[in-house]
């Protein structure tokens, strides 16, 4: 008998209060979901559990920089990122596509945003929170191969 595959999500984010209500939605679509609060704890753990999934505040790093995201590419290839923002500028959102993420989901429309965003994300195609127009988004990412959803 084969072990059973556990399906988990790493969760990081340094705002508690919002860690939890995402994580009880998390809970619905996944095994085991790991919160961490910081760039550090979530490459680690990255390393060690290799996960289906992490779903990351933009600002988890301090800075601007998204080179996390790389690292993180690096640690697990085959890692699904869905971004979560207050930022609904079309420069944030395009950037942080061209840095690597599958999905990016505004953090007012978590509730309603975010299982889909996993679906989606988790059947290769990239998403967009539904207040982010798709044309400004999806003309240079990386992930030309994907399918474009809403």
């Amino acid at each position: 008998m084969s072990p059973e595959v556990v399906s988990c999500v790493l969760l990081a984010d340094r705002h508690h209060g919002l860690t939890e209500g995402v994580c009880g939605l998390l809970k619905t679509a996944f095994d085991a979901v790991v919160m961490v609060d910081d760039e550090a704890s979530l490459l680690e753990s990255a390393k060690r559990l290799q996960p289906v999934m992490a779903v990351v505040d933009l600002s988890l790093a301090p800075g601007s920089s998204l080179r996390w995201v790389k690292q993180l590419r690096l640690l697990c290839p085959k890692l699904k990122l869905i971004l979560l923002s207050v930022h609904d500028e079309p420069s944030v959102s395009r950037l942080a596509m061209e840095a690597g993420a599958d999905g990016y989901v505004l953090k007012r429309a978590i509730a309603t945003d975010l299982l889909p965003a996993v679906d989606a994300v988790l059947e290769m195609k990239n998403y967009i929170s539904s207040g982010i127009k798709p044309q400004d988004y999806f003309s240079n990412t990386n992930h030309e191969n994907k399918e474009k959803v809403r």
